[in-house]
């Protein structure tokens, strides 16, 4: 008998979760189209590619040094509190970027100034939101939900993140860049009256130990689950050294000479093929050696962006970070799934922080990197010399970790693969 799609689904039967999902959908939408504004906006002020990876710089520094103590803070305070105060932070970010795009800067120098500024308070904001959301989503989820839960979750955050950079697109070439920035404050409002509707959950009172201690105890819990560690590295060194985006202002105007509404498109476009395969794996989970697929899946990211790197046509190009998306769709959800199973519940938000100094800050500093190399040996080299290091790190990566390798989905995985 075939089962209901409830049925194979059944977190989205969770009211609770119905609303987180609805809230990181609309956070990571405002936050992913702010980006896109911010990259095509300092590009336009400052026709410099070095400076479109300072961008990612100026929001990894705060995101990962404040990661040491932020998922401390996390682990002491009551979660929905912890994700109101970043969202509301975010608002006030995106009010001050409404200020700086109106007011008449004699010097652009300075507004490029302004603009870092708050990309550096916006990274501050997040070494709090991701540990968060992560340690939320712990509280209102039962344990064997999980796989699916963690499958909807980050189809949510791909969601955002392919309508967030499209509407930029449209919105620079329709609106303007300032009217679309009091856009994004108006949709964060409203995540933040949609956030209140979760109830406040049970705290559990932790005794209070040094913060350095703490911090230790989350780095020594990663580096002693081998399996975590490594999918951790792997993602890193994978977006470190894979990612392309922060380019697309400059294969824009000098590649592949397309439009604003284009530039949006490519922008949404690896987001878009994250959304296909999450569809997918709503209907077709995750069950049979995804150690295996995470390797294969990693090096098929890195080929699709050596081929984006050499491209001069649009729609391979587009093809290209489509397959990209499709590929890193299944790594992020495998991952996710890993950290969400071999972390215990009293050390959420330090593991989190770890996560978050690892691999979601990799795509900032894969920005920089990318930035930086492009400056160096051009863009197309900068891009297809990532890649094949990307590469290079799947082969090494799988030889030298066969616990990655041999992983399958078990609730007691950190029993399994956490050394003595």
């Amino acid at each position: 008998m075939k089962q209901s799609f409830f049925e194979k689904n059944p977190s989205l039967l969770l009211r609770e979760f119905q609303i987180f999902l609805a809230s990181r959908f609309g956070v990571v939408f405002s936050l992913n189209m702010q980006t896109t504004i911010i990259f095509y906006w300092i590009y336009e002020l400052t026709k410099d590619k070095l400076t479109l990876g300072l961008i990612g710089l100026a929001e990894v520094i705060p995101a990962v040094g404040i990661s040491f103590f932020s998922g401390y803070i996390v682990d002491h305070t009551e979660k929905r509190k912890m994700v109101l105060a970043c969202i509301l932070g975010y608002i006030l970010v995106s009010v001050l970027l409404v200020g700086v795009a109106y007011f008449p800067f004699a010097d652009r120098s300075l507004q490029v100034v302004c603009i870092f500024v708050l990309v550096f308070l916006g990274g501050v904001l997040r070494a709090f939101y991701s540990p968060s959301m992560f340690s939320l989503f712990g509280k209102i989820m039962p344990k064997s939900l999980y796989p699916n839960a963690t499958s909807w979750s980050s189809m949510s955050w791909q969601l955002g993140a392919v309508i967030g950079p499209l509407t930029a697109g449209f919105s620079i070439a329709l609106l303007g860049i300032e009217n679309a920035l009091i856009f994004i404050v108006a949709v964060q409002v409203v995540m933040l009256l949609v956030t209140m509707s979760i109830k406040p959950q049970a705290h559990e009172v932790l005794v209070k130990e040094p913060v350095l201690r703490s911090v230790r105890e989350g780095l020594q819990f990663v580096f002693k689950t081998p399996v975590l560690f490594s999918a951790l590295c792997l993602d890193l060194f994978s977006v470190l050294f894979g990612g392309a985006i922060a380019l697309l202002p400059v294969y824009q105007k000098e590649i592949l000479f397309i439009s604003d509404m284009g530039y949006g498109i490519l922008r949404a476009a690896p987001g878009i093929g994250a959304l296909l395969t999450l569809g997918l794996l709503a209907f077709l989970p995750l069950k049979t050696k995804p150690g295996i697929k995470l390797f294969w899946c990693v090096g098929g990211f890195a080929v699709s962006i050596i081929i984006f790197g050499i491209s001069k046509n649009f729609y391979l190009s587009l093809a290209m970070l489509v397959l990209s998306g499709m590929f890193d769709a299944v790594s992020v959800v495998i991952r996710s799934i890993i950290l969400q199973l071999t972390t215990p519940d009293h050390m959420r938000g330090r593991v989190a922080a770890v996560n978050t100094m690892f691999v979601s800050s990799s795509n900032e500093l894969g920005d920089f990197e990318s930035g930086l190399m492009a400056h160096w040996l051009g863009t197309v080299r900068a891009v297809v010399v990532g890649g094949c290091i990307t590469l290079g790190v799947v082969l090494f990566t799988f030889a030298k970790v066969p616990q990655l390798r041999n992983f399958k989905f078990e609730d007691d995985t950190d029993k399994k693969n956490r050394e003595p």
